[in-house]
């Protein structure tokens, strides 16, 4: 079954996202990020290529050949804006603000909750989706730390 982990408290939600990718990676796990529009996957494919400061995060879009299903070459991180087609399940960031309807997919999932009141209310209505249905969750708290 999925486990679920939630990340609260986030100053900076693609910030977090670079973070938790550049560990997945160090770790041999590869990760979807599921982004909510064309905006935000822009910004976040600028960040990967800067993240860490000295070197850069591999990635590519979903739409990417490299980024098929069954594709084996392993790209350690593909952005995903609407797509539910995926080259593996093992690993979804999702920045949405409502659960994915293909999350059971995966082995893990990553919830990221930003600091306002608005982002903390959908990610309570998340975690109670999960916890209602049985998932095992984890909660990590990252108000007053400045890595994950």
């Amino acid at each position: 079954m999925t486990k679920v982990d939630f990340y609260t408290g986030s100053p900076d939600k693609l910030r977090t996202v670079c973070q938790l990718s550049q560990k997945a990676i160090q770790n041999g796990v590869r990760a979807i990020i599921s982004l909510p529009d064309a905006t935000t996957v822009d910004a976040l494919d600028r960040m990967l290529w800067h993240y860490p400061p000295s070197a850069f995060i591999p990635h590519c879009r979903n739409n990417a050949a490299a980024a098929e299903p069954g594709d084996s070459s392993g790209w350690p991180v593909v952005l995903d804006h609407g797509g539910d087609r995926f080259p593996h399940h093992e690993l979804l960031i999702n920045l949405h603000n409502e659960c994915m309807p293909f999350f059971s997919r995966f082995e893990r999932v990553i919830e990221i909750i930003g600091n306002s009141e608005d982002d903390s209310r959908a990610g309570r209505e998340r975690f109670r989706f999960y916890r209602d249905r049985g998932y095992e969750l984890r909660h990590i708290d990252l108000s007053g730390t400045h890595n994950t």
